[in-house]
């Protein structure tokens, strides 16, 4: 009776290792198109990323070349002061969005061209997302737009 119980025992703690050794992969797996990695465009430029991956861009819409209004494609460059990416978008850009103005897209990079699936703008006019940020300070490009201190 007792090796009986110890038996039991032992395959009730192997299946549940198992289940949790299953359910972890099966999490991983369902995570990893569920990330997507922030990129400078330096970044794209010096090691360009696999065409399928999905990822974000952010930086400054390089003034003149914004350009609107041929056809249902938007296209513009994003630059962090080190390199230049050409953007494409199919859609309505945010309200805020505009030449010298932050930005943060998502979407693919194809044949040099990052196409965005989404595009944010920055919300008001001293907001700028922190990566962006952090890839302008990298290039020595930052000014800081408040009057006040840097947070």
């Amino acid at each position: 009776m007792k090796g009986l119980k110890k038996k039991r025992r032992i395959q009730i703690i192997v299946v549940a290792f198992v289940a949790l050794t299953g359910s972890t992969a099966l999490i991983g797996y369902a995570m990893r198109d569920g990330i997507n990695y922030f990129r400078p465009p330096s970044e794209i430029v010096a090691d360009p990323p696999a065409a399928r991956e999905i990822f974000r861009i952010g930086g400054l819409v390089e003034e003149g070349t914004l350009v609107r209004g041929e056809g249902e494609t938007i296209t513009f460059s994003v630059t962090d002061g080190g390199a230049s990416v050409p953007v494409s978008y199919t859609g309505v850009l945010p309200d805020l969005f505009g030449e010298g103005q932050g930005m943060i897209g998502t979407g693919t990079y194809v044949d040099g061209t990052f196409v965005a699936t989404e595009i944010l703008a920055r919300h008001d006019e001293t907001y700028m997302p922190k990566e962006v940020v952090d890839a302008l300070k990298e290039q020595g490009v930052y000014q800081h737009a408040g009057g006040g201190e840097e947070s």
